[in-house]
């Protein structure tokens, strides 16, 4: 399919070729999206984030010769590809690796085995620059991930990095990483969606973080929440 000036250009990145052929069957069906590459490994798919101009990877976890970790990594630092955004698939929603996914620059995840329509919504959610479908799942995950005895090594904001945040930007923090949306932080804290908006984007600018999904693992692990803290 040719990509349309308004549609979304999505790399498939899974070393299964079925799956990547069952994801390009879906997303090709949506007539705001297009396929523009497929990948088989890691590197392929940053190869191709960048040869097909594409707007979204959904990239699988592990994949061989560079991981989908590493890539995201990979094109989380790439300056060139600061507009590509990626939607981590794993098999398990409690897969410690998707932790290390977002923190890598990853905008959201979903598991494999989710609907259709899910996964369509989630491209569209993550390309239009928000993060994850809903952060409440997310923070669950992190929380059961540090809350483990193999939980991986820090890699977020130190504590001190906190004391550039007003008391309300701490709240709104907090709120976002208990997986509060805009809408419900604002109710929460009696503001307005859009300053509950502003208020997020400053934090993600003085933590140095690309989107809601980094703001969660940030506030775990500079200590602000705790993983006992988190919703059920």
């Amino acid at each position: 399919m040719t990509a349309g000036p308004e549609a979304i250009r999505v790399v498939l990145a899974d070393d299964q070729t079925l799956v990547r052929s069952a994801f390009a069957m879906l997303v090709e069906s949506a007539p705001d999206m297009a396929v523009v590459g497929e990948a088989g490994t890691g590197r392929e798919a940053v190869a191709l984030a960048r040869e097909a101009v594409a707007d979204l990877v959904v990239m699988d976890v592990r994949m061989p010769d560079l991981d989908g970790i590493e890539a995201t990594r990979l094109i989380a630092a790439d300056e060139d590809l600061a507009g590509v955004k990626v939607l981590v698939l794993t098999t398990y929603d409690t897969d410690e690796y998707v932790v290390e996914a977002l923190r890598a620059g990853a905008s959201g995840f979903l598991v494999k085995d989710t609907r259709p329509a899910e996964l369509l919504d989630a491209i569209r959610t993550v390309a239009s620059g928000e993060s994850l479908l809903s952060p409440g799942p997310t923070a669950r995950l992190i929380a059961r991930v540090l809350r483990g005895p193999l939980a991986p090594g820090t890699g977020g904001p130190a504590p001190q990095s906190l004391a550039t945040l007003s008391d309300r930007e701490r709240q709104v923090l907090e709120l976002v990483a208990r997986g509060l949306n805009n809408t419900e932080v604002a109710a929460t804290l009696g503001l307005s969606p859009l300053t509950a908006k502003t208020h997020v984007s400053r934090i993600m600018g003085k933590l140095c973080v690309r989107d809601r999904a980094q703001l969660v693992i940030a506030a775990y692990e500079s200590g602000l929440v705790t993983p006992s803290a988190a919703p059920g």
